[in-house]
C-alpha cells in the first residue's frame, strides 16, 4: 500500500503523516483503497449467518408509525410521520387537534433511494406559508425552498449556501431571516464555513436580491442564528463560535431605524433567549451558574447590575426551558434523566409535568399565548411518544399511542453508579432481560460520547432492542464532558481533561467484568462521531480490556482535524494542535491514529464512516484503517465499512439504517458471541 514520505514538525516533534492521500477522494490511490476495502467488508458480512435474520428483526422492529411533535400554527397543526418503513418521514397538516391530516410534503419524492431529506421547516405565522430546506446524501449543506400550504404550489425561491440556520419569518408572511455562507467556488478552499452572514429574503424574489442584515467581517469565524419575537417586534440573533459553550447575543428592533444592538457581547457564558415581555429578556445562562439559571434583562438598563434573577441554580442541572403558556417550562437533570417543572414568570414554582417514567423529553412545542404544549417522551424499553400537556386541567396524555411489536416487561432497566480512577462517581445505564444471570457470560454493547456538553439520557432503539432479545446487555455511560451535570461536568473532560472521559470509560468496562455482568471477551464497546474517537482511545490505550469495537464516523487525526470542512468548530473542545505547544502535548497523547502501536493485539474492530460525511470526513476512518493495516498483523477482523451517499446520520434513509444496523450487529454476534 502506498506510503508518502510527509512529516510536520509539530513544536520540535518530529510527526510522520504517510497516509495523508487518503484525505483527497479523488485520489485513484483512495479510490484502490476504498474499493479494496469494501470487497472485504462486503465478504465479511456475507458469511455471517445471523446477518439475513438481523435484518429481518430489524425491519418488522421499524415497522412502526413514528411521530414527530406538532407544531402548532394559528390552528394548523404540523407534524412528520413516518408510516413504518418509509425512507423519509412525511410532512402532513390538519386544522385543530381533531382535524384529519394531509400530506404537505413527501420527501421520499425528493429522491429514488431516499438520500434527499427534509432537513428543516419553518411555517410563516400565518400559518399559509411553509419554507423548507433539504439537503443531499447526508450533508449538512442545504437549500431553502417555499411551498403554499393551501394550494400547495411551490414558489420559485431557492436559497443555496445554507447550513446551521433558523428560517424566521416575519410576521405578515412577507419574507423570513436566515444566515448563509459565501458562494464556496469565490472563496479560498478551506474557508467554504467562514463569513457567515444574516438576510432577510424577501417571497417571490431571487437570492441575490436579499438584503444583508448583519455580519462580522472583522471575526470570520462568528455564526449566526435568526428568530423573531413571538410579538413580532425584535430580530433575535444568537451569536456562536463553533461549539464553544458560551455565545453571544445580539437584537435589533424591527421596523426601527437602529441598528443591531450588542447586547451580549463578552462571550463568557451560554445565553439562550425564551422570549420576551416587552422590553425585558428571559435567557437561561450559565453565567456564575455552571448547572443553569434564568435571568430577565431589561434592555432599557442592560448593565449587569440591573439584571433579575427569576429562577436560580440548583444541585440539578437546566437542560430545556421554554416560555409557553406565559410561564416557564424547565427540564432539569436528575442524575441524566429528565424532570420537568414549571414557573411563573417571576420565578414562583408552579408545580411539576409527571412523566411515565424514567427516561428523557425531547422536542417540546408550544408558543407564549399556547394553553397547551407538546413533547416527546422516550425510555430504554418506552418507544419515542408524543404527549399533550394541558396548563388549564394540568394533564399528560399522549397524542398517538405506540403500535410497535415490543414486549418491554420482559425487560429491566436501571441506573448504577461506579467510581472512575480518580474516584469520580459516574452514572451508567444498564438494560439486559429480566432474570439475567450474573455469570460472566453475556454479550455486552456499552455505549458513550462524552464530549460538547451533550448528555446520555435513555432514549429508545430498535436496534438495541434486536441486541436484547439475542440476550446481549445494553450499558450507557453518563462520561464527563457531557452535560450531565452541568458545565463543570462538561468541562472536566475537554481540552487537557480529555483524558478524564477514556478513564472513565474504562472504569466502566472494569465495573461490568467486575460484577460479572460479562468478561473481557464478552465486551464491546461503541460510539459514533466524537463518540468513535473514545471508542478508537480507549482501544489503543487499553486493547486488552476490549472483546470488540465499533467506531462509527470517527473523529481520528487530533492533529489535523481541525482542518477539515467544520472541523475547526471543535477547537474550544478539543485543541489546537499546531498553534499550542501544550494542546499538542496533551492531543498527541491520546490521538488514536497516532497511538497504534505494531504487535499489539487489538480486539476485532468495526470502523464505519460514510462516502460524503462533510462533519466528521471519511478521512479520519480510512487513515485509521491505513495505519491498523500497516501494524496489527493478528488474526482479529478489523473491517472498514463505508456507506455510500450518506453523511453524519442526520437525514439517513431507513433502508440504510437498517441496513448498517444489521451488519453492525452481525459483526457482534460473530465475534463476541
Amino acid at each position: 500500500m502506498r506510503k508518502d514520505n510527509i512529516v510536520d514538525n509539530f513544536h520540535g516533534t518530529l510527526v510522520a503523516d504517510p497516509y495523508r492521500y487518503l484525505e483527497d477522494t479523488s485520489d485513484p490511490d483512495t479510490t484502490a483503497f476504498i474499493a479494496r476495502h469494501d470487497a472485504r467488508a462486503v465478504q465479511f458480512f456475507s458469511d455471517i449467518p445471523a446477518r439475513e435474520p438481523l435484518r429481518e428483526r430489524l425491519a418488522e422492529l421499524w415497522n412502526h408509525p413514528r411521530y414527530t411533535v406538532p407544531q402548532r400554527v394559528g390552528t394548523r397543526y404540523f407534524f412528520q410521520k413516518n408510516d413504518g418503513l418509509q425512507n423519509q418521514a412525511v410532512l402532513y397538516m390538519q386544522e385543530g387537534l381533531e382535524g384529519t391530516p394531509r400530506v404537505l410534503l413527501d420527501p421520499n419524492t425528493f429522491s429514488a433511494d431516499g438520500t434527499v431529506a427534509l432537513t428543516n421547516t419553518s411555517v410563516a405565522k400565518c400559518g399559509k406559508l411553509l419554507a423548507y430546506a433539504r439537503s443531499v446524501s447526508g450533508s449538512d449543506w442545504q437549500e431553502i425552498r417555499v411551498l403554499a400550504v393551501d394550494g400547495g404550489q411551490e414558489y420559485p425561491d431557492v436559497l443555496h449556501h445554507v447550513k446551521f440556520t433558523n428560517i424566521a419569518w416575519l410576521p405578515d408572511g412577507s419574507g423570513f431571516f436566515y444566515s448563509r455562507f459565501q458562494d464556496p467556488t469565490t472563496v479560498k478552499p478551506g474557508e467554504e464555513s467562514y463569513h457567515n452572514k444574516v438576510y432577510f429574503h424577501t417571497l417571490g424574489t431571487a437570492q441575490s436580491d436579499d438584503k444583508l442584515i448583519y455580519e462580522r467581517p472583522d471575526f470570520r469565524e462568528l455564526g449566526f442564528s435568526p428568530a423573531v419575537s413571538e410579538d413580532g417586534k425584535y430580530l433575535f440573533l444568537t451569536v456562536w463560535h463553533g461549539t464553544d459553550p458560551v455565545n453571544r447575543f445580539y437584537y435589533q428592533e424591527l421596523g426601527a431605524q437602529a441598528g443591531v444592538v450588542k447586547l451580549l457581547d463578552t462571550a463568557d457564558a451560554a445565553y439562550h433567549i425564551l422570549g420576551n415581555e416587552e422590553r425585558k429578556f428571559y435567557f437561561y445562562t450559565t453565567l456564575d451558574a455552571p448547572r443553569g439559571k434564568i435571568v430577565a434583562i431589561d434592555i432599557n438598563r442592560p448593565a449587569q447590575e440591573h439584571w433579575q434573577t427569576i429562577v436560580p441554580e440548583t444541585n440539578e442541572s437546566i437542560d430545556q426551558t421554554h416560555l409557553i403558556n406565559e410561564q416557564l417550562v424547565i427540564t432539569y437533570l436528575r442524575h441524566a434523566h429528565h424532570a420537568v417543572r414549571l414557573f411563573t414568570l417571576d420565578g414562583t414554582s408552579d408545580g411539576t409535568v409527571e412523566l411515565p417514567t424514567l427516561g428523557s423529553v425531547t422536542d417540546v412545542s408550544g408558543k407564549k399565548h399556547h394553553d397547551a404544549m407538546f413533547f416527546s417522551f422516550t425510555s430504554f424499553l418506552f418507544p419515542a411518544t408524543v404527549f399533550r400537556y394541558d396548563f388549564k386541567t394540568r394533564s399528560l396524555a399522549p397524542v398517538w399511542g405506540s403500535t410497535m411489536n415490543f414486549d418491554h416487561t420482559a425487560y429491566e432497566a436501571k441506573q448504577v453508579f461506579y467510581p472512575s480512577r480518580d474516584g469520580t462517581q459516574v452514572p451508567l445505564f444498564i438494560v439486559h432481560k429480566r432474570g439475567l444471570s450474573l455469570d460472566g457470560k453475556a454479550p455486552v454493547l456499552l455505549y458513550g460520547y462524552g464530549g460538547f456538553n451533550i448528555s446520555m439520557t435513555p432514549s429508545f432503539s430498535e436496534g438495541v432492542v434486536a441486541w436484547l432479545e439475542r440476550d446481549g446487555v445494553w450499558a450507557e455511560a453518563c462520561l464527563r464532558g457531557g452535560g450531565e451535570y452541568g458545565e463543570d461536568w462538561h468541562r472536566a473532560g475537554m481540552l487537557a481533561n480529555k483524558q478524564n472521559v477514556f478513564d472513565d470509560f474504562h472504569a466502566a468496562a472494569e465495573f461490568l467484568v467486575r460484577e460479572n455482568y460479562t468478561s473481557r471477551q464478552h465486551l464491546a464497546i461503541m460510539g459514533g462521531s466524537n463518540g468513535g474517537l473514545l471508542v478508537a482511545a480507549c482501544m489503543t490505550q487499553r486493547p486488552e480490556l476490549y472483546g470488540a469495537v465499533v467506531c462509527r464516523v470517527p473523529v481520528i487525526d487530533m492533529l489535523r482535524y481541525h482542518k477539515f470542512t467544520v472541523g475547526r468548530y471543535w477547537v474550544g473542545e478539543y485543541g489546537n494542535a499546531d498553534a499550542d505547544p501544550e494542546h499538542f502535548r496533551f492531543m498527541y497523547a491520546y490521538s488514536p491514529l497516532h497511538n497504534v502501536r505494531a504487535g499489539v493485539d487489538y480486539p476485532p474492530t468495526l470502523i464505519m464512516t460514510a462516502d460524503t460525511d462533510d462533519r466528521v470526513v471519511p478521512a479520519h476512518a480510512f487513515k485509521f484503517m491505513a495505519t491498523l493495516d500497516e501494524h496489527y498483523t493478528g488474526d482479529n477482523p478489523i473491517i472498514m465499512r463505508v456507506e455510500m451517499k450518506a453523511g453524519h446520520g442526520a437525514g439517513k434513509p431507513t433502508s440504510k439504517i437498517i441496513a448498517e444496523s444489521a451488519d453492525m450487529y452481525a459483526f457482534l454476534a460473530k465475534v463476541i458471541g
